[in-house]
């Protein structure tokens, strides 16, 4: 999450996404995680912000069912809610005592109801029950709240849309799709399959089928025992010998294993592909892909949904967040946070590119000279906006224009780093090798030579 700098001073821009940072901390994102999962099953679901500065000193988030939710639609868009649950019952078990909390930009109405079942029933004090109790020290005599706040507190994050049942309902049709919508079906013959399957293991327990004769009597009219430890039988001599069962024999019935796995795994596999999920990432295709390109191709379907349900759930985020910094600056004394400012939101990539790939291909393109430094820091990191890559772009030429430290890093003596220099022990003038070849010279010939210059 970022603030865009257009919307604010820069000083400004930075404080508030270090406040937005703050929110989507490890219960943030659990919150957020927590609202997407319930999304993917029942096709949408509704967040409400609040805060209690006695428990927290900034705002949070609630995740509420859809169906404790009554929305009020206006052109599409939420523009009032009802949020209802049930309340402890009190003395009287037939009783239901229910709370509905009524939503609109700037207000919330309190209301405490005391019903039956099926039934709303009669309108209470907010006061009459303990758990609604300190509801009325906040509101006023209409049980109404003023949350100093223009905005409406209750954002909805639908799943994917349209949603092909309700689409002709104007009051569901903004409710979104679940994951398993038109698929149930085929749940079904799954749950039949298993089903099937654990009766064959039921039906294939073995069991053995005795001679009467073989049971140790416990007397007339209490029938007979089988020690199953028993090693030593002794056949009895009767007269019907011959065509009477005088062994222990077995019955097991087959397990089909392969048969049942077969339908199992083509219904898993149909389920997946209906629901908008590729097969890899459930583990049923395959083994896991080496590069990047595989892993995206293998989860090309996971990728699609996965952009999808991004691209609903952005402005629902965006929103959520921006009432969040409203509240955090009337209610909880934020300090440098701009609720004005506009926001983006940015997702990781999906299936990361394998490193070694990267700086193979990143240095292709330097070899070629189709590449700028600029666009080198991009590829490799993605994830950064363009504030981040220049300052790595001006590290990385701070690096190479770096002055070669004082001294003499080849121990040249001012020379160049390939040259031979005289020893410190030789007479200023020769070489090393010279000195050597005069001293043989003269020890043959007797004579002296004149210095040579160096």
């Amino acid at each position: 999450m970022t603030v865009d700098l257009d919307s604010t001073d820069k000083a400004v821009a930075a404080t508030t996404t270090a406040q937005i940072g703050r929110y989507l901390d490890d219960r943030g994102h659990a919150k957020f995680r927590e609202a997407a999962e319930l999304a993917a099953g029942l096709s949408n679901v509704f967040v409400r912000v609040v805060w209690d500065r006695a428990l927290r000193p900034r705002p949070w988030l609630d995740v509420l069912a859809p169906d404790a939710v009554i929305p009020e639609w206006r052109w599409g868009l939420l523009a009032a809610a009802t949020v209802w649950r049930e309340l402890e019952p009190q003395t009287d078990a037939q009783q239901v005592w229910r709370l509905l909390e009524y939503h609109t930009p700037g207000t919330i109405e309190y209301g405490v109801y005391r019903g039956t079942f099926g039934d709303l029933g009669t309108r209470m004090e907010l006061a009459d029950h303990e758990e609604t109790a300190d509801l009325a020290k906040r509101t006023d005599s209409n049980g109404r709240q003023n949350t100093r706040v223009d905005r409406l507190l209750v954002s909805h994050l639908p799943n994917v849309l349209p949603n092909r049942v309700w689409d002709g309902i104007p009051a569901a049709a903004p409710l979104g799709r679940s994951d398993y919508a038109g698929i149930e079906p085929v749940m079904d013959a799954l749950d039949e399959s298993w089903t099937s399957w654990m009766r064959d293991l039921r039906l294939g327990k073995a069991r053995l089928l005795l001679p009467q004769s073989m049971l140790d009597s416990a007397g007339p009219g209490t029938g007979g025992t089988f020690d199953l430890d028993k090693e030593l039988l002794v056949e009895l001599n009767m007269l019907d010998a011959e065509g009477a069962a005088k062994s222990i024999s077995e019955v097991q019935f087959k397990i089909r294993v392969e048969e049942h796995e077969r339908t199992t795994k083509a219904l898993r596999l149909q389920i997946l592909s209906s629901a908008g999920y590729s097969a890899q990432g459930f583990g049923e295709a395959g083994t896991v892909a080496v590069t990047a390109t595989e892993v995206a191709a293998r989860k090309e379907e996971s990728l699609t949904t996965r952009g999808l349900k991004i691209l609903y759930q952005r402005p629902a985020l965006l929103e959520t967040l921006t009432t969040m910094m409203h509240v955090d600056v009337v209610h909880c004394g934020a300090k440098g946070v701009d609720p004005a400012a506009e926001l983006t939101a940015s997702w990781p990539q999906a299936v990361q590119p394998d490193p070694e790939a990267t700086a193979r291909t990143l240095s292709l393109l330097d070899s070629a000279g189709a590449i700028s430094t600029f666009m080198k820091v991009k590829m490799r990191e993605p994830a950064w906006d363009d504030a981040e890559v220049l300052a790595e772009v001006r590290r990385i030429r701070d690096d190479k224009t770096q002055e070669i430290p004082a001294g003499d890093p080849f121990n040249t003596g001012g020379g160049g780093p390939n040259e031979e220099q005289p020893d410190d022990d030789v007479e200023p003038g020769f070489d090393e090798g010279q000195s050597e070849e005069l001293d043989e010279e003269e020890a043959v010939g007797g004579g002296s030579r004149p210095a040579l210059a160096a």
